[in-house]
């Protein structure tokens, strides 16, 4: 079978000047075909002139669809009409699909009256019979016969909604300067034979398009999570923060609970809240000279405490754990501090890393999520210090909307949750713990008693969710992720 583009420069060959809207009647073809082939002609050279036209034709609505079948709103009212008359309100009834717009206009075409001689009134027929010149316009139209109907006929049934006008764009194609009726190859590479042999001369080469956009390179993208990461990061590090290491998903019980005066039969040691390791079950890695303090801190307190009051067990101290909390790096990171050559001195630290509960999955809460991880020790500082230092964090992230309520934690007093306006969600939720550090926990690390020690536990999750407007966790994070979400996330975000 002959191609598309040679049958239209035949057509043009025998019958000069064509428009691609007539040739589509012609050839038997949608317009987008033969539109497609005039472009493969045009990309071979100068074979035909091509200008752009319009056209501008008439098609029926769905109302005058419904007319060509039933006949005019008017139409029918009249025929609604017995001879005797009828109530406005029944014939509003009976009168077709809209009889309200045919009375209207039955009554200016003068075909109908309204009776009020006999008490009530009624609609009577004015004349004997009618001829319904708008269905007949209609099916004029509908046969393609648009030019044998008035201009303004068919402006006024466009205000009517029966029809509706429809531009065209087509081209006008007529011969170019280099007409030919079959199409010749052009060449897309100029190859090292060509320019030996000269054969290059005789040769055409295809046009190179440099408006192309080209196939978009492939390239990795940032999640969400790790883009506020890192805006968390730098905000830390131009407060002067320093980081902590945090390569220890793995931590011992004693790390994660004792050495911060958790107590061995608190609820968060149980099955239900962490995740224990199997293998290895058990681990020394805590020096021994701790273990002693931490164990007198928790069976009889010190600094004037009385501790809990039970007897501190070694094995329970050794269990593995997934780290609930990164509070333990802290708590490491405050001994070696208070143990290091020229005694201690004041140290602002953070770590932004994952950390494991055995939580109940919704909205708001993971199995696995990061802990953003902050501790400030210093001589004299106090609650309204840890406050300040909120204040000045979320608000170089553009959350102003905060709140402080206090709270209960083993190893801070005072303590303090702080919450977050989510306006996707339309309430407050929690975005971390703190409080001070209290001294059961910081005397048996070594840490001067004169030294204050502020500290909080932040949910990098639910600021990100914030910040991108996400109302689900599992939206963010997990196998439900919308990897285009990621794809498509903007490079930064400007806070107004």
């Amino acid at each position: 079978m002959q191609d598309i583009s040679e049958r239209i420069l035949k057509y043009i060959a025998d019958h000069g000047e064509v428009d691609t809207l007539d040739l589509a009647v012609v050839f038997g073809e949608d317009h987008q075909k033969i539109v497609g082939g005039v472009k493969s002609i045009e990309a071979t050279g100068e074979l035909i002139q091509c200008v752009p036209s319009t056209r501008k034709s008439w098609k029926l609505t769905a109302e005058g669809r419904d007319i060509l079948e039933h006949g005019s709103h008017e139409a029918n009212v009249f025929k609604a009409i017995p001879p005797a008359g009828i109530t406005q309100a029944e014939l509003m009834k009976c009168g077709g699909k809209n009889p309200k717009a045919g009375f209207s206009k039955a009554m200016s075409n003068g075909w109908i009256m309204i009776d009020k001689s006999g008490g009530a009134p009624l609609i009577r027929r004015k004349v004997d019979a009618i001829e319904d010149e708008v269905l007949g316009h209609v099916k004029t139209i509908a046969e393609g016969k648009e030019t044998s109907v008035p201009d303004g006929v068919k402006n006024e049934y466009k205000k009517r909604k029966i029809l509706e006008e429809s531009v065209t764009k087509s081209f006008v194609l007529s011969k170019g300067p280099e007409f030919a009726t079959t199409l010749k190859k052009l060449e897309t590479d100029l190859t090292v034979e060509m320019l030996a042999s000269g054969l290059w001369k005789d040769l055409k080469f295809k046009a190179y398009n440099f408006d192309a956009l080209g196939a978009p390179p492939g390239r990795g993208q940032l999640h969400p999570l790790m883009k506020v990461r890192t805006e968390f990061r730098q905000i830390f590090l131009e407060m002067g923060f320093s980081e902590m290491p945090t390569n220890n998903f793995v931590e011992s019980c004693f790390w994660n609970f004792d050495a911060l005066y958790v107590p061995q039969q608190h609820p968060a040691r149980d099955q239900q809240d962490t995740f224990f390791v199997s293998h290895p079950k058990m681990s020394d890695k805590f020096p021994l000279s701790l273990v002693e303090s931490v164990r007198e801190s928790h069976e009889g307190g010190v600094d004037g405490s009385i501790g809990y009051r039970y007897d501190w067990k070694l094995d329970e101290s050794r269990k593995n754990v997934l780290r609930t909390h990164t509070t333990g790096v802290s708590a490491r990171m405050l001994y070696k501090v208070a143990h290091q050559p020229g005694g201690f001195k004041p140290v602002k630290y953070f770590s932004i890393d994952k950390v494991f509960r055995n939580e109940t999955l919704d909205a708001t809460h993971l199995a696995e999520f990061h802990q953003v991880e902050g501790v400030v020790a210093d001589y004299g500082i106090t609650l309204g210090d840890l406050i300040g230092t909120f204040n000045a964090f979320f608000n170089k992230l553009g959350i102003t909307e905060l709140e402080y309520k206090p709270t209960f934690n083993p190893y801070t007093e005072p303590s303090m949750e702080i919450f977050c306006f989510h306006p996707g969600l339309q309430r407050w939720i929690e975005v971390g713990n703190s409080g001070v550090f209290r001294p059961e926990m910081l005397i048996p690390l070594g840490v001067p008693k004169e030294v204050n020690v502020i500290a909080w536990g932040l949910s990098l999750e639910r600021p990100t969710m914030i910040k991108y407007g996400l109302n689900n966790i599992r939206d963010l994070i997990g196998p439900k992720v919308d990897l285009k979400m990621v794809q498509d996330g903007p490079i930064c975000r400007m806070n107004c």
